[in-house]
């Protein structure tokens, strides 16, 4: 059972501004509720071929987990993971949204043997967490303290 969740959140700040600031792993902390720390695992900057280790704080586990950045394109920034918990994709876009912009998280991956059954309730784990983090994302951006 595949995971797919996307969410999506209007910002109101220029597009420049938003994807800056979101692609920069150092910032994932400030915005992300779960992830408690980065370390580059190459050479600054994010490129294609750049890898970033997190660690976070999810249905009361620690995981630790590599990126791999596989795309960065005006636009949009794709990563990927073998897991844990499964290997997973995270994809970044960024429109222009009449001066604003949106800003769509996606989070996709196929969990295999046991936690193919949790792959519904990652959903909607999955779901959540993202819609609070581009709330936090867009308080931030917009100057509005939480």
């Amino acid at each position: 059972m595949q995971v797919d969740v996307v969410n999506s959140v209007v910002i109101n700040r220029p597009v420049a501004d938003v994807s800056r600031y979101a692609a920069d792993p150092d910032n994932a902390p400030l915005w992300y509720e779960n992830i408690k720390s980065v370390e580059w695992k190459t050479p600054r900057p994010l490129q294609v071929g750049s890898h970033i280790d997190f660690v976070a704080q999810f249905l009361g586990r620690r995981l630790a987990y590599t990126y791999e950045v596989v795309e960065v394109v005006a636009g949009r920034l794709t990563m990927r993971t073998p897991g844990p918990p499964f290997p997973m994709e995270t994809t970044y876009t960024w429109e222009d949204d009449n001066g604003a912009t949106r800003m769509t998280l996606r989070n996709r991956g196929t969990p295999k043997g046991f936690a193919a059954w949790l792959a519904p309730l990652m959903s909607l784990m999955v779901g959540k967490a993202n819609k609070k983090d581009l709330a936090l994302l867009k308080r931030r951006l917009e100057g509005i303290t939480p």
